[in-house]
């Protein structure tokens, strides 16, 4: 069920090349936005191949792990019922919302996640800017299979999540009906969402829906113009740096602090924490974003 997402790869592309012209051959306000950048473009392009390379492999360990704990719980879902469809579905959204959330707000998850906020520019190559450490990811969802949904089911509402979440990567489409924008996610609601502004920060977590947001208080609606990428931001588009450099500073940091609980903090909270403990200590800029 995971090909599915590999299976949309041909329509990924298709859809940003159609974007991509529409800034070159539309003479409305795509003078204004971000648009396209080569080397920016080139960066996401191989950052979007080096996760589909790695997830390969990965994904083997996932089921496994999502076999195992199927077997040994005791329940089961029956896969042909509506009604669990429908549960499967907002199980899987709440998951990704906690997900995204703690890879904001735990710097040893956002060293994976950052990568994503990366890109100064936001278009449907951003959406392919991946983490080459997707190990972060699947602890949120191993509650699925001990409650009885079945592995399979479990990785085919990952894959129409992240397909879902393809089309919201853009400026090209501005607000959508009031009533889809108040369930759904939607590029008004994710451009807030890779805003470095300082009220856009941590705010709209949601995949598919934004009900979750609304409901935990990390709601955001769309208000001044965003700025895109993180509140320091790299410099660089060498696809190894933007992978890793968050891990190398993140090493430095807990190399540098003499407190083992120091060291703890650096990594479970914030990327924006500083210790009170040891002032003289001098954190890397983890950006935020």
């Amino acid at each position: 069920m995971a090909e599915v997402l590999y299976y949309a790869i041909p329509f990924f592309i298709l859809l940003l090349v159609v974007e991509f012209l529409s800034y070159r051959h539309l003479g409305d306000d795509a003078h204004d936005l971000p648009g396209y950048e080569l080397r920016d473009t080139r960066t996401s392009l191989a950052m979007g191949m080096g996760n589909v390379t790695i997830n390969v492999v990965w994904k083997l360990a996932v089921l496994a792990a999502l076999a195992g704990l199927y077997e040994l719980s005791p329940l089961r879902l029956p896969e042909d019922a509506w009604w669990v469809w429908v549960l499967l579905f907002f199980a899987d959204d709440l998951s990704y919302y906690w997900f995204h959330r703690v890879s904001h707000e735990s710097r040893f998850f956002w060293a994976s996640h950052v990568v994503h906020h990366s890109s100064q520019h936001y278009n449907l190559s951003t959406a392919l800017r991946q983490t080459w450490v997707p190990m972060t990811y699947a602890p949120f969802w191993l509650w699925m299979p001990l409650v009885g949904f079945a592995p399979w089911m479990v990785f085919l509402a990952q894959a129409w999540s992240l397909i879902y979440q393809f089309w919201i990567h853009t400026e090209r489409i501005h607000r959508l009906p009031r009533w889809f924008e108040a369930i759904f996610n939607t590029p008004s609601h994710h451009r807030v969402h890779h805003g470095a502004n300082e009220q856009y920060l941590d705010k709209n977590y949601g995949g598919i829906l934004v009900i979750w947001d609304r409901l935990f208080g990390t709601f955001e609606p769309e208000g001044e113009r965003v700025r895109y990428g993180l509140t320091t931001n790299l410099g660089t588009f060498n696809p190894v740096r933007v992978a890793f450099h968050e891990y190398i500073d993140l090493w430095h940091d807990v190399r540098r602090a003499r407190r083992w609980r120091t060291r703890a903090q650096l990594a479970l909270r914030g990327p924006g924490w500083r210790p009170a403990e040891e002032p003289e200590l001098e954190v890397s800029a983890s950006s935020r974003g």
